[in-house]
């Protein structure tokens, strides 16, 4: 899938939960993206924003930063 498939739809996912009053949307988006997307999509969209992101919104990069930051604890838990 291209990155600005990948990007499309977390702005979408993103925009949606902007509107929820839960908790904070950038939390909630990766949340779903971790429940959802198939790792390999999520790992597309970590490396496009680890290249700067072009085309995502706030929050779909707060977003991505939340899962990057996950997926580099689980790297370095994984050397233990």
């Amino acid at each position: 899938m291209s990155a600005q498939k990948l990007v499309m739809m977390a702005n979408q996912i993103a925009q949606f939960f902007e509107s929820q009053p839960d908790s904070p949307p950038a939390d909630q988006t990766a949340e779903h993206l971790k429940k959802f997307w198939d790792p390999r999509m999520r790992a597309a969209l970590i490396a496009h924003f680890a290249a700067g992101g072009e085309g995502m919104s706030p929050t779909a990069l707060a977003a991505a930063q939340v899962l990057a930051d996950a997926q580099r604890k689980a790297k370095i838990g994984d050397l233990g």
